[in-house]
């Protein structure tokens, strides 16, 4: 059976086999065209969203040796609830990328570049207003997830919320640049070019690299500038991290200058309501599915951080999530290769070669899936002395880690049809079975589950376990690339 088999069940559908198809030694496993083209386009794409929790790891690892866990459980806490307000703009992008790719597919050059604009004005506006909030209201957000028996402390010590206010400030500085970011990430995406992306993420992670040691400490060793500052401490990772995500946003906007995909007038222009109708009919039910999100891992949050007031459940789980971020990165990887080809392939050769697509990415999807969590496993025993030097929190960060690597399974089949729902532009369906995996999640946590780490992550796992029967059930029986009769194939003969 070669990767392009769909494997469902009893069903089995061998979709494409190309005349200059190489066989491998196994009989039946085949390499074609299409699968070059789908690892040239997520291999890139894998590698430079890797880069981002790699350097986030290392913020980890920084903020980790000032010795107290209140300052990785400030961190955690603090990141959680940047991302969530985030991600209420960040579906502007995630919508960018199928448009883009499906106009380049139309040779529709002024349409992608009026995605591309309409994207960035409105990048602008919300993250604008986001960052405002951040930056005057930090506790009121931050109550999101710290609850008001954090802000207590001994006298002459620092408590979880005193770490984390300057922390998020700090942090809110990138918001903007970060969303233009992510609209570069998705208009190259959409021109099916992911080298150029992992470029940029590799310099400008490399400078929140350079920054970490400089903005946490002053500098390593005895140099002139260690002597003359002396850092500013855990929220020293998120000014770091702000200053990189400052120069990614230059360099987008000057790549997208010179591959005439953005105009500075519209930049600064309203967009038409024409304009504007494929992101507002996508954009509600992102938004939608995305409010959702935020619920679930907020409440996910929350729940270790009130576990005990040392912050050791709460550094343990920043790890522990910051650990399983790699793998699914990774995975984001297969959603984007997923929503930039299903809609490209549709547009030039319709239904049928996009089905032949979204069935090989589901089958390299799965086979990620197997090798992250392997690889997650037996790297848990070296990982998890990186993070922290504390025997505690390393001990208690074990079991649920271990846990998370089985959740990267299933991960396989859920983002790949994450992906293939975002390419189709069925973001209504996508928010429905988003719904859907929330809802398992939060019964989970309001069980006795939520009452320890463990739990929380079985609560995860319940999440993916309900998208990926999801999204794979969709894709067979109600997705418009779903085969219809369903007759019952064998491999197919040569």
């Amino acid at each position: 059976m070669s990767t392009g088999d769909f494997l469902l069940g009893h069903v089995l559908y061998r979709p494409f086999r190309s005349s200059n198809e190489k066989r491998h030694p196994v009989e039946g496993l085949t390499f074609d065209d299409l699968d070059r083209k789908i690892l040239s386009t997520a291999v890139p794409t894998m590698l430079n969203m890797m880069v981002v929790p790699l350097v986030n790891s290392v913020d980890t690892f920084w903020v980790g040796r000032i010795g107290d866990p209140k300052a990785l459980a400030a961190m955690s806490a603090a990141n959680q609830c940047f991302f969530t307000i985030y991600f209420l703009a960040a579906f502007l992008p995630t919508i960018t990328s199928p448009l883009v790719a499906e106009a380049i597919g139309r040779k529709d050059w002024d349409g992608a570049r009026e995605r591309v604009c309409d994207s960035l004005f409105l990048s602008n506006v919300l993250g604008g207003l986001f960052c405002g909030i951040l930056i005057a209201f930090p506790r009121a957000v931050l109550r999101m997830v710290l609850p008001d028996t954090l802000s207590d402390a001994v006298e002459g010590t620092m408590n979880v919320v005193d770490y984390a206010v300057p922390y998020l400030r700090w942090r809110s500085l990138g918001m903007v640049p970060a969303l233009f970011s992510a609209t570069g990430f998705a208009a190259y995406r959409g021109l099916l070019n992911t080298v150029t992306p992992l470029k940029v993420s590799l310099f400008t992670n490399m400078l929140n690299l350079i920054l970490d040691p400089i903005f946490i400490f002053g500098g390593v060793g005895k140099t002139a500038i260690s002597t003359a500052w002396k850092g500013l401490g855990a929220c020293g990772a998120a000014a770091a991290t702000s200053i990189a995500e400052m120069t990614s946003s230059v360099i987008y906007l000057r790549l997208l200058i010179r591959r005439k995909l953005i105009q500075w007038s519209k930049l600064f222009q309203p967009p038409s309501m024409t304009s504007l109708l494929p992101l507002i009919k996508g954009g509600a039910a992102m938004l939608l599915r995305q409010a959702t999100l935020n619920v679930a891992f907020v409440s996910a949050a929350r729940r270790a951080q009130i576990m005990d007031p040392s912050g050791v459940s709460a550094a343990a789980y920043g790890i522990t999530m910051q650990i399983y971020s790699l793998g699914v990165v990774a995975h984001l990887g297969v959603q984007g290769t997923a929503a930039a080809l299903v809609p490209s392939s549709r547009a030039v050769g319709g239904d049928d070669a996009a089905r032949e697509v979204a069935d090989r990415i589901f089958a390299w999807g799965s086979i990620l899936g197997v090798v992250l969590a392997l690889v997650q496993w037996f790297a848990l025993p070296v990982v998890t002395q990186f993070f922290s030097p504390l025997p505690e929190v390393r001990q208690a960060v074990r079991g649920p880690a271990m846990i998370s690597s089985f959740i990267h399974l299933v991960n396989g089949l859920v983002f790949a049809g994450e992906g293939v729902l975002l390419g189709l532009g069925s973001f209504k369906d996508l928010a429905l079975i988003t719904l859907l995996g929330v809802a398992a999640m939060i019964s989970c946590l309001m069980s006795p589950l939520g009452n320890s780490l463990n739990g929380v992550l079985i609560s995860l796992a319940a999440f993916n376990l309900v998208q990926g029967l999801a999204v794979t059930l969709h894709h067979v029986r109600f997705s418009p690339l779903r085969r219809r009769g369903f007759k019952l194939f064998s491999a197919q003969k040569q």
